[in-house]
């Protein structure tokens, strides 16, 4: 008789436990914590990203070609050291005229190690654009501007 006593009352203090056995740590549901939103942008936000190119030197050529829906422009320029590269037209303005003017900076990054000067036409580079007659409509002049000189084209 004393062992289906002890075994009930083994049987309802168990049973009793179970109501604060949601919270305990015995509870393998409880192991890892409760769910959680995080993220991962930073507190003061992400870092703008700025373009490292500098001014191609002199800007040697300049170019613009009439197409049916506006004018591609060309330009070439003349780096210090061969290995330049992300040659761009870099629009001024949001390439919205200034004074009548399109103005344009011809940008490309260095190379990243130890280049070789040789001769310049082994340091031209060349980058083009297109700009919709929407953009030309009243554009009196274009200009290209390098870090030594600018070129320009009037309309």
């Amino acid at each position: 008789m004393h062992k289906p006593l002890l075994a009930a009352l083994a049987l309802v203090l168990g049973l009793g436990a179970c109501g604060s056995m949601s919270t305990s740590r015995l509870n393998p549901m409880n192991w890892f914590g409760r769910d959680s939103t995080e993220t991962l942008v930073p507190a003061g936000g992400w870092a703008t990203e700025t373009d490292r190119r500098l001014l191609v030197p002199v800007v040697s050529e300049m170019e613009v070609i009439q197409t049916t829906g506006g004018a591609l422009l060309r330009a070439t320029g003349v780096t210090t050291t061969q290995g330049h590269w992300d040659v761009e037209l870099r629009p001024v303005n949001n390439e919205r005229p200034l004074d009548g003017a399109l103005i344009y900076e011809f940008v490309a990054a260095a190379p990243r190690g130890q280049t070789p000067q040789s001769t310049e036409a082994s340091r031209s580079v060349t980058a083009g654009v297109k700009i919709s007659s929407a953009r030309l409509a009243g554009v009196r002049r274009i200009v290209v501007r390098g870090a030594e000189n600018a070129r320009s084209v009037n309309r």
